[in-house]
């Protein structure tokens, strides 16, 4: 697995891939930004300027739908993705 970047652009859509892909790796660190943030109940708008840089109120639809599929795609990870990194990484 390489390194992940810390603040990486991210795609409109996060994937929906039952397996870990090159997008997940890079992306870990967004992943785990947006854990803590739901977590501690931060309000969508926010995290999507800060973690996404997206601003939800020039692009709501875009931030919105970018903030709905990472955070699933982060919660993922902590229920079958992480199984992936235990095996050596994404096959890519």
């Amino acid at each position: 697995m390489q390194k992940s970047p810390l603040d990486p652009q991210v795609a409109d859509v996060a994937p929906e891939s039952p397996v870990l892909t090159g997008y997940d790796e890079q992306h870990m660190v967004t992943y785990l930004r947006l854990l803590d943030a739901a977590t501690d109940d931060a309000d969508w708008r926010e995290v999507s300027r800060i973690v996404l840089h997206i601003n939800p109120d020039q692009e709501p639809k875009r931030a919105r739908r970018a903030w709905e599929t990472h955070l699933a795609r982060a919660r993922w990870m902590t229920t079958s993705g992480y199984r992936y990194l235990l095996q050596g990484g994404a096959r890519h």
